[in-house]
């Protein structure tokens, strides 16, 4: 069957990248993936048909990434912080362009309402909405109507900025 090893190797990064766009704080998101990894391993002896592994360690993924992002919020109120802190970068002096873009859209796609942050998540890891569906448990049409609300939104929050 699978081992973690293999799932680390085949999609450490596009998890890590699930885990920042849940995630502003990097050790936050650190944590974040360890708990999907962890979530992971525990899970896997349960799939039974390997060709669904993609759409399976993704529905993972989000629901504990969901699971995450409810848990910091419900911490926040509690803290009596009125906002989510924005990650701020570390050399903005060295940044080029290329990355400045990608720190942007970052940024925008956490502030989507989850539902459409999680399906532009797994869209930008080249997913098909067949499998994007599959993973969120969704139709493929549904998929469609979030992808397009979050691209408007996208639109909106990248001209804010």
């Amino acid at each position: 069957m699978f081992t973690i090893d293999q799932i680390i190797e085949d999609y450490g990064k596009s998890l890590g990248r699930v885990a920042s766009a849940h995630e502003a704080d990097r050790a936050l998101q650190e944590d974040l993936l360890q708990e999907i990894l962890i979530a992971i391993h525990r899970a896997l002896p349960a799939l039974q048909e390997k060709e669904r592994l993609a759409p399976y360690i993704f529905r993972i993924a989000h629901n504990r990434a969901a699971t995450h992002v409810a848990r910091q919020v419900r911490q926040k109120q509690v803290d009596g912080e009125a906002s989510l802190a924005q990650e701020e970068s570390e050399h903005p002096e060295v940044e080029i362009i290329s990355s400045e873009r990608v720190t942007r859209l970052e940024r925008a796609v956490r502030r989507l309402p989850l539902p459409y942050r999680m399906v532009m998540t797994l869209l930008l890891e080249e997913m098909t909405y067949a499998e994007i569906a599959e993973t969120l448990e969704i139709s493929p049409s549904n998929v469609g109507v979030r992808v397009n609300r979050a691209k408007a939104k996208l639109k909106e929050l990248l001209d804010e900025q």
